[in-house]
């Protein structure tokens, strides 16, 4: 996978935290992912398709981090798993994406973005849609963890074969 694709989603991950919420994750290891369980209670999910590659991206939370997000940028902490933390995961997820959309294009990648899709539940599955690898990065905080995922693979095809021409040569 190349750095230079991932970096840009990390960067906005942390930066749409710090900036909707005040609240700093801290990164730990990242792997690569050979399953499609979640690694949290809520997921954002959202693809992306564009002439050098198409995939998809993903955020998942703990239930109390979400809470936590929720209370800071709203003011209200929920009690459970509502429509307005979906909500608000959709959003960060879209956030995410357009502040890595941007980075990307100054490094001349274009993508356009689907609609966020979000899922909930302890074992609920995220299927991206990609064939590529899926790396995930977790990040730690005293309310509970988020992952991020993301899977690509390339759009470049290889360069067609000359058509014979009418004389069979």
């Amino acid at each position: 996978m190349n750095v230079d694709f991932i970096n840009p989603f990390l960067v906005s991950l942390t930066n749409v935290l710090e900036t909707m919420a005040h609240l700093q994750l801290q990164p730990a290891k990242p792997s690569l992912k050979n399953d499609d369980s979640a690694r949290g209670a809520v997921s954002g999910l959202i693809g992306m398709v564009g002439p050098q590659c198409k995939g998809s991206m993903s955020i998942t939370f703990d239930a109390d981090l979400a809470y936590e997000i929720m209370f800071r940028m709203v003011g209200e902490r929920p009690k459970s798993m509502n429509d307005e933390v979906t909500d608000m995961v959709g959003e960060i997820t879209n956030m995410v994406t357009g502040g890595a959309k941007r980075i990307l294009a100054e490094k001349g990648y274009e993508f356009g973005m689907a609609t966020p899709t979000v899922v909930t539940g302890l074992s609920h599955r995220i299927i991206h849609k990609s064939k590529g690898p899926k790396l995930i990065m977790p990040f730690n905080s005293q309310w509970g963890k988020a992952h991020i995922e993301i899977s690509f693979e390339s759009q470049d095809a290889a360069p067609a074969a000359p058509a014979p021409d009418a004389a069979g040569s």
